[in-house]
This record gives C-alpha cells, structure tokens and sequence, in this order.
C-alpha cells in the first residue's frame, strides 16, 4: 500500500511561479548530484525541469548513465521508480515525488495473484513450456517472478521481438530460454493481442485469463489450446479510443493519419494508418507532412506537446474529450517542490529502494530483454 503523507500548507497553497523558482533554486544548488526524469505523460509544468524525458526504460537507463547524481528524481510512476532503483548504482537513491503516483495497469497484476495462476496452469499443462512475460508496465516483484522463470521484460516498441523469442518462431534471437509452447503475458492483454495478430495468430490461439477465476476461468483444453494466454489488464488511458473516435476523425479528415499506442484496443489498431510506442508516435508525427491532420491515441499531455511542436500540423487527440492519466498527473511542482527541498535539508523523501535479491531476479529478465532486442 502507498500512501503520500498530506504536504505542508506552504507547498500545496504556493504560486505556480513561486514553486517554480524554489525548484530551480533548489535544482540549481544541487548541480550534478542531481538527475530529473520526465515522462512523455507528464504535464508540461513538471516536465519543463526533466534533465531527460523518455519511456520509463530509456529514463531508467539514463539515469544509470549519470553514476555523479546521487539522487534520481523520477517524474513518473511507482513501477518507473522500481525500474531506475534496480539499473542504478547502489550509492544512487531514487525519489518518485508522490508516492499515489501509481499505474492502474501495473496494479491489474500483483504477485500473488501471478503465482497462483502459475501454480494452476501447472496442474493442466507443462509449466516448463510456459513462458512468462511481463511488460514494463508491472512491479519489481513481477519482473523478478519472469527472471525466476526463464522469462523476460518487454517494451511495447520490442514486444514482437520478445514473443518471437519466447515462443521460438523463426528469426528468435539466440538466447537462452525462450523456446516454449505458450506464453503467459501481462499485465496488458491489448499489447499481447496486438502482437499475436502481428506474429500470424489467429483469435482461436489467445485466451484471456481472469486472475480472479479458477484457472484464469478458462476450461482445461482452452489452456491447451491457446498460444497465447493474455492476462486480463489494461491501460485506462487507452482503452478509452473506440473505432468510433477513428470513424469520427475520419469523416472530419479524409486523408487525415490515425497514429495509435499498441495498449488500445485491436479494433483501434486494426483501423490506425500507424501503431507503435510513444518513441515511435513523436517520430511519426514529426515524419507526416506539413499541412496533415494527424489523431494520436494516447495520453493528452504528449498530444498537446507534439500539437505545440508542431504548428504547421493539426495534431488531435483521437478522443476528443481528452485522456490524461490520472495517476502520472499526481506529479506536480508542490510535490516536486517538496522532495527538492528536502534534500537541501539533507532529508530524502519518498526513496523507492527494491530490495537487493528482488532486484537481482528481476535484472536477469531486464537483461534477458536487452539480450533478445
């Protein structure tokens, strides 16, 4: 359970520019003992300090770059944080501003959960043929469970790679492991889904496990049958774009580009111009030509900052009531304020530390990724 203690009347009732000053100040004197990650989902406010902004993979292995910063802000997600506590050096301490800063998807997927899954599929199928994959998007523990298992961590820009792998299709890479009849995919059944349909699966060779069913609330020979057995999770953000927004976009725009993140759903993406992560949507965008209309699907913050990057472009959210993520916005200049400050005082507030044999185990499946892709 996190819990972000309630912030004093002197952060959460200052000015937008006093708390903008006291960051830079505060930024300013720690020098190179300091590092601030931003996330392409962060409001502008906050991200308009980031040393670096980024995926939450890139940013964790930014921060691992900079051995001098002893402390690592990251302007994220709790699972973000986890990440860049495991990639660091041991003398670097990372610091999420508020610890309800949390991922509705990583949340769809705990350990206990997992493993009783795990421990069912064994009983009516080869568990040495199955190979767990998590996506970025999941807790330590969840990353240290696939290294435990001869798993690996997927990216939604190197999911293909990672499933061709683990399911030894032609042209895995050659890594240990990998290799089985099935995978078990979470958190995110869209991403899973998009993939198969990628790989060549057909609808008939994926299953959704409900973690809140005996067996994933599948019959003994779906679990048999299927490929691809998809965890049933999901991003909030995303799941929100409908075929409709597209229909609609396009009835407004006939040669407009529909560009959408592999988390939407597979009626979305099957009606999209271009899918791919949220690296691959700001290079899309900045590659379509002066003059078109481009609809995003994904977060409103990264949509808003393509749209003022590019003026020579109408750049829309392809939901037009807008998306944000409710949890990535809880990162704001109070908090950040808070815990700048804090280490002025010689005070370290909301230190995210993954525990050293957690953290081993779930650098085997970073790792293992980094191998594959």
């Amino acid at each position: 359970m996190r819990l972000q203690t309630r912030l004093p009347d002197d952060y959460s009732g200052a000015s937008t520019a006093e708390l903008s000053a006291r960051i830079a100040r505060a930024k300013a004197t720690l020098g190179d003992r300091l590092v601030i990650l931003g996330h392409h989902y962060q409001r502008e406010d906050v991200i308009s300090f980031a040393d670096a902004r980024g995926d939450s993979f890139a940013l964790s292995r930014f921060a691992a770059t900079r051995p001098e910063a002893d402390f690592v802000v990251f302007c994220g997600v709790h699972f973000m944080a986890e990440s860049a506590d495991i990639l660091t050096g041991d003398h670097q301490q990372v610091i999420l501003p508020d610890l309800n800063a949390g991922c509705s998807m990583a949340d769809m997927a705990d350990e206990d959960q997992v493993l009783q899954i795990w421990s069912e599929l064994a009983q009516v199928t080869d568990s040495d043929r199955v190979v767990p994959i998590t996506y970025m998007n999941s807790s330590a523990s969840l990353k240290a469970f696939v290294g435990r298992n001869r798993g690996a961590v997927c990216t939604s820009s190197n999911a293909r790679s990672i499933l061709t792998w683990a399911l030894g299709l032609e042209g895995a890479a050659d890594v240990p492991g990998g290799d089985g009849d099935k995978v078990l995919f979470f958190p995110d059944q869209h991403l899973g889904r998009n993939t198969g349909f990628q790989l060549g699966y057909g609808a008939s060779e994926m299953a959704v496990v409900d973690p809140r069913r005996p067996l994933g609330g599948l019959e003994e020979r779906e679990v048999k049958g299927s490929s691809l057995l998809l965890w049933k999770g999901h991003c909030s953000v995303h799941q929100r774009f409908a075929p409709s927004h597209v229909e609609a976009f396009r009835r407004a725009y006939p040669e407009g580009i529909v560009i959408s993140h592999p988390e939407c759903s597979h009626e979305v993406v099957e009606l999209s111009d271009e899918v791919g992560s949220t690296d691959y949507i700001i290079k899309a965008v900045e590659r379509a030509p002066k003059g078109a209309a481009v609809a995003v699907g994904t977060e409103i913050h990264l949509v808003d900052r393509l749209a003022r990057a590019h003026p020579d472009k109408t750049v829309l959210s392809l939901d037009p009531l807008v998306c944000p993520c409710s949890t990535m916005s809880r990162i704001d200049l109070p908090h950040l304020a808070w815990v700048l400050e804090g280490l002025l005082e010689g005070k370290v507030r909301n230190r995210i530390a993954v525990d050293p044999e957690t953290a081993a185990d779930a650098r085997v499946a970073l790792e293992a990724m980094l191998a594959i892709a």
